[in-house]
């Protein structure tokens, strides 16, 4: 089974709609509660919200800036909205599957776009994942394979530990080992600053058969092709 998504909707995935923040609860509520945690999934962090308020105005400062001009006085406030969208991201329930009896297939997912930042220099990088694996007695729902990729890709990253989370998680809710997960990313750390480049670094992460078995490998790679 091969499935690739369509680029636009893999990079919304409900973002526009609610950008994976949970906006029915009261800010005070927000910034009180504690990290949510659902059945096993990893647990969503939470920001110090006022503090990025005052770091947003700072760094206007240290820039030079008048943060009370016009056109700036928001921008704190904007900023810390920001990264409080993006780390406190929600990717909903990621663990729902169905059984099936389907065991001698590769099920594959490609042209999911993501978008994180890199830990080293906070500067985006945008990745293009690819997952397959091989079904044991359950399958899981399709809309799960974005989920779990946007899930990690919110936080501070680096491309190799995004594919191997992954490969991880997928592993963990379906119960199989053999998982393959590419991962394409262009960095800005690199074609922004620095050499200012643009490159694409790919990154692969081959487990169970999909390590050992050379043809099983060679048929991903394929079906992965746009």
């Amino acid at each position: 089974m091969v499935l690739h998504l369509d680029r636009d909707h893999s990079m919304n995935n409900g973002h526009a709609q609610n950008n994976g923040h949970r906006k029915d609860v009261p800010l005070l509520e927000q910034e009180q509660e504690q990290a949510v945690v659902v059945e096993g999934q990893p647990a969503i962090p939470q920001v110090d919200y006022p503090r990025l308020l005052e770091l947003g105005r700072e760094l206007l400062v240290a820039l030079g800036e008048n943060p009370d001009r016009e056109g700036l006085d928001g921008t704190p406030r904007r900023w810390a909205d920001w990264w409080r969208e993006f780390i406190e991201y929600d990717p909903g329930k990621t663990e729902t599957t169905f059984s099936s009896d389907a065991t001698d297939q590769i099920v594959c997912v490609s042209g999911m776009r993501v978008f994180s930042l890199c830990e080293h220099h906070l500067l985006p990088m945008w990745c293009d994942v690819a997952i397959g694996y091989i079904p044991t007695d359950k399958v899981l729902g399709l809309s799960k394979f974005a989920r779990i990729a946007h899930q990690f890709a919110h936080q501070l990253q680096i491309q190799e530990r995004l594919g191997q989370q992954i490969a991880d998680e997928v592993s963990r809710i379906t119960g199989t080992n053999h998982v393959a997960v590419i991962v394409k990313g262009e960095h800005l750390c690199m074609s922004a600053r620095g050499i200012r480049t643009p490159g694409v670094m790919t990154t692969s992460v081959m487990r169970g058969t999909f390590r050992n078995d050379r043809d099983l490998r060679k048929e991903f790679m394929q079906m992965i092709q746009p």
